[in-house]
């Protein structure tokens, strides 16, 4: 099979340990580009917390895209233009936010470039250093939600994370996408909105088949993703029940694991994969 497309998540799959792309991932990556082929990053993270490694590999230059948000927003890197994006409305935040207190976790969510929350807490402040976004600390949590947003997050405890994750799963789960994209992060989008189904939208808008479509991930918010992929890879740090899912399961984010599917997938020629 020839492979058109790689789609990437960024924490703990394309980022090392450290936040950073390393230089052998970023040299595959270029490569990939001048050959022709799309490189697109898709994280939970919000679009301002993606935009940097977007400039660094050159995604710009070649015409690629951005999906954040857990694929709620599609941007267009070369234009800067929103090629999709899906909102949950204000009365929706309202009820995910008793939803929390009756379930014992901090809330939070962005508006425009900040993270708005009404406590202070670690969690929050992992996905302000994650992202480069300010906490924008209220009052009263839906005082600061001004508008739609895009995306909505409960955090808490891992243990305690993932039963409420379960219950709302079944509670709400005709109504919002609910996922964990890391222990500590229980996500809400709107319903049917998944990494998996904004790549189908990207995919048809562009020409391009899932069959020539590899897509990365270490997380249960990549599940989506990884299964509607032609080559659906699973990070080798990923949990077990996603290595499951995956047609090939890759080496760690810290060994390089981007870089040896590159190389081993896409390359046309001078691969190093081992």
């Amino acid at each position: 099979m020839s492979y058109q497309m790689i789609i990437l998540d960024l924490d703990d799959t394309l980022l090392g340990n450290d936040h950073s792309i390393s230089e052998r991932n970023k040299q595959a990556l270029m490569k990939v580009q001048e050959q022709g082929d799309k490189v697109v990053l898709a994280s939970g993270r919000p679009t301002y917390g993606m935009v940097p490694f977007a400039k660094e590999l050159s995604l710009a230059e070649y015409g690629s895209f951005i999906l954040s948000f857990n694929g709620g927003k599609i941007i267009n890197c070369q234009t800067n233009e929103e090629f999709f994006s899906q909102t949950l409305s204000i009365d929706a935040v309202s009820r995910l936010e008793e939803i929390s207190k009756r379930e014992n976790v901090q809330i939070h969510t962005y508006v425009g470039e900040e993270i708005v929350t009404a406590e202070a807490n670690r969690y929050t402040s992992i996905e302000s250093d994650l992202t480069g976004l300010p906490i924008k600390l209220v009052d009263s949590f839906m005082d600061g939600v001004t508008e739609p947003v895009v995306k909505v997050l409960m955090v808490g405890e891992p243990e305690h994370l993932q039963a409420v994750e379960k219950k709302l799963q079944d509670e709400l789960g005709d109504e919002f996408s609910v996922m964990r994209s890391k222990p500590f992060f229980l996500e809400f989008t709107a319903k049917g909105i998944t990494k998996g189904t904004s790549i189908e939208k990207l995919i048809d808008e562009l020409g391009i088949k899932r069959e020539e479509v590899i897509a990365m991930g270490d997380s249960y918010n990549d599940q989506e993703m990884i299964e509607f992929a032609g080559l659906g890879v699973a990070m080798g740090n990923a949990p077990e029940d996603i290595k499951e899912i995956a047609d090939f399961v890759a080496d760690t984010n810290v060994n390089d694991g981007v870089a040896q599917v590159v190389e081993k997938f896409l390359l046309k020629e001078n691969s190093t994969y081992k």
